[in-house]
């Protein structure tokens, strides 16, 4: 089984979503990518090498106009020294805009790949893991993992590196123009700001991922609250949701506060080793004049280089925390994009070619847990183009049969078979396109009525969504709205009652027009009325198809080619509905229990259509019931 996902992104920074990342920096098969790459690095020197010129151009100038007057030479020498300044800016921030530009198509490719790669990873792994999994907080996840790819991008190459390009480059110059003593002193300054900034910033992590946790907590509850919107309703919980809410961003603005006050202190702590690093700078420099060592160029130089260096190193706290932010969202995500599959293609498995559509489970084994076999040696045939329904309480293995045919799990032993052939030797893809079902609980997308019929046969024509909506027996109530299929259902469907929304999942489904049908409990959101009508279209759907029947209500099931009795996990009776009553077994007892309690709900529709009854004669088809 799949280690459980941590969803939070929390854990020690490492460098592996750097080497995990590069494949995309660097893809197969993408020469342009890589010359941009190239051409990305080029311009990135480049601009390192015009912006370890400005002090050296500051430094003569200063020297050229030291003089009183400066010569007429010395002051075009000046000029052309400014001029070169100016060209050297210049040529810094073009280099640098050229850069981001020719490097855009890398980053996002890299970026949309990762996401695109991870957002079908996701559908590819098991129900189990979308059971236990928790939608807001895996939105999170990718959300801020896509941004981590941005971010450590934007700053790790372009900040970070050039940044330590720079260093060596101004240590150069600072030794060869100035002295080592002068060098030393401006690397112990580097340093101190590096070790305090790190520092600082580690301990300011913990904020920030108690900002994260709180702010994923809040997002979750509000997906998960706002989902199960009628639920709050019933229960007049709006307050009960709202504190919750109110909880978690609680927390998140106490960590919040939290992170300022110590991005305060950084920015304090980093400002003093600045100032007091350029101090002790200029006074060697000073010095240096007094003695003659030094020109007031050189006093220039060094202020220019300090003043250079304090530009990237002002942005290292902010830097090395979205870095250090960036690789552990990168982590989480990519942890989730090698999230094992429970479930998959054996190697070299062929799509399956549906002859006749025979079922058969064989010894069918099979248990969600460990501890607790569902299962227990199922074995039955659907014989290809006949229908069988497998009915039984609550728990009795009925939906677990319909996830294990679909291959949503696999199973512990035996084997399940379409035309003789194993599912688990097919390709997923093609078993399920083999497959139609009409679930019991049926969740649209917030689309268009059309969006979701079209569904079953994306890009079928539209001739054939319609007959499709019309053998659904819905198209008259489509035809009935403002916008017809082009109204829009709402979130999860929530715009239309249950039995439209079981309608409109019986149209996808005649719409995919597949061998096998598979009706989990298709009519039991409708009333009787709308059952009976439903019914008809559901068995003008199943002639000539394998149909496997999963019910609720027997009445569905009478004229089904063999019924299977579920309990337990065990097949304890089977036959036809007439053989089962006669048998006056498990069926019989269930059977008796459905007739007596619609007996009942009739007699009861009969009392309150007619006020001549007494409220005393109203009350007794309730406690008989």
């Amino acid at each position: 089984m799949a280690r459980p996902l941590l969803e939070d992104g929390e854990g020690v920074p490492s460098l592996r979503p750097l080497w995990m990342l590069f494949p995309y920096l660097w893809p197969k098969g993408r020469t342009d990518l890589k010359l941009r790459v190239l051409v990305s690095m080029v311009c990135l020197v480049l601009a390192i090498a015009a912006t370890g010129a400005f002090p050296l151009f500051m430094g003569k100038v200063t020297d050229l106009l030291a003089k009183e007057p400066p010569t007429t030479i010395a002051l075009g020498l000046a000029f052309g020294c400014i001029g070169a300044y100016v060209v050297a800016r210049i040529l810094m921030q073009a280099l640098a805009q050229l850069r981001d530009g020719i490097f855009a198509d890398v980053q996002y490719h890299a970026l949309r790949e990762v996401g695109v790669k991870t957002f079908a990873h996701l559908h590819a792994l098991s129900l189990r893991f979308h059971l236990e999994r928790k939608t807001g907080g895996l939105s999170r996840v990718i959300e801020r993992g896509t941004k981590g790819i941005d971010t450590l991008l934007s700053f790790a190459i372009f900040s970070i590196f050039p940044t330590l390009f720079l260093l060596i480059v101004f240590s150069v110059e600072m030794f060869v123009t100035l002295s080592f003593s002068i060098m030393v002193v401006t690397l112990v300054m580097v340093a101190a700001y590096v070790w305090f900034t790190f520092a600082i910033t580690r301990w300011r992590i913990q904020f920030r991922r108690d900002m994260n946790q709180s702010d994923q907590d809040a997002n979750t509850k509000a997906v998960d609250s706002l989902l199960n919107y009628e639920t709050v309703k019933y229960f007049n919980a709006e307050r009960h949701e709202t504190a919750r809410f109110d909880r978690s961003m609680h927390k998140f603005a106490k960590a919040s506060i939290q992170a300022q006050t110590s991005l305060s202190i950084l920015n304090s702590g980093q400002a003093a080793i600045i100032a007091i690093g350029m101090g002790l700078v200029m006074a060697l420099t000073a010095v240096g004049i007094k003695s003659g060592a030094y020109s007031i160029g050189d006093f220039a130089t060094a202020n220019a280089i300090l003043l250079q260096l304090y530009v990237p190193l002002n942005l290292l706290g902010t830097v090395y925390r979205e870095i250090t932010q960036a690789l552990v969202d990168m982590d989480a995500m990519f942890r989730l994009l090698h999230q094992p599959q429970e479930v998959q293609d054996k190697e070299g498995a062929q799509p399956l070619l549906v002859s006749g559509g025979e079922i058969r489970f064989e010894n069918v084994v099979f248990a969600y847990e460990p501890a607790r076999t569902v299962l227990k040696g199922i074995s039955f045939t659907v014989p290809a183009g006949k229908t069988v329904a497998l009915v039984g309480p609550s728990g009795a293995g009925k939906s677990t049969i319909s996830r294990i045919l679909y291959r949503f799990y696999d199973i512990a032993s035996g084997r399940v078979t379409i035309d003789g052939r194993d599912i688990r030797d097919v390709t997923q893809a093609s078993l399920r396109a083999a497959i139609g079902i009409v679930p019991q609980d049926t969740v649209l997308f917030n689309d268009t009525v059309h969006y979701n019929i079209a569904y079953g046969r994306i890009g079928a024509p539209e001739s054939e969504v319609r007959e499709a909506a019309r053998l659904a027996q819905i198209d008259k109530f489509i035809l009935e709205l403002p916008l017809g299929f082009q109204a829009m259902v709402g979130e999860r469907g929530l715009k239309l009652s249950g039995g439209e929304k079981q309608r409109v999942a019986i149209a996808r489904t005649i719409l995919k027009n597949p061998p096998i049908l598979l009706l989990d409990e298709a009519t039991s959101a409708l009333d009787t009325h709308t059952e009976r009508e439903i019914q008809s279209a559901l068995n003008e759907v199943s002639k000539n198809r394998t149909t496997l029947v999963i019910a609720h209500r027997l009445s569905t099931v009478v004229d089904a080619d063999e019924i299977l009795v579920l309990e337990k996990g065990e097949i304890v009776e089977r036959g036809r509905h007439d053989e089962l009553v006669a048998r006056n077994g498990a069926y019989a007892a269930m059977w008796n229990k459905q007739k007596k309690a619609e007996a009942a709900r009739e007699v009861i529709k009969e009392i309150e259509a007619d006020p001549d009854i007494s409220p005393s004669v109203a009350r007794t088809p309730v406690l008989g019931e």
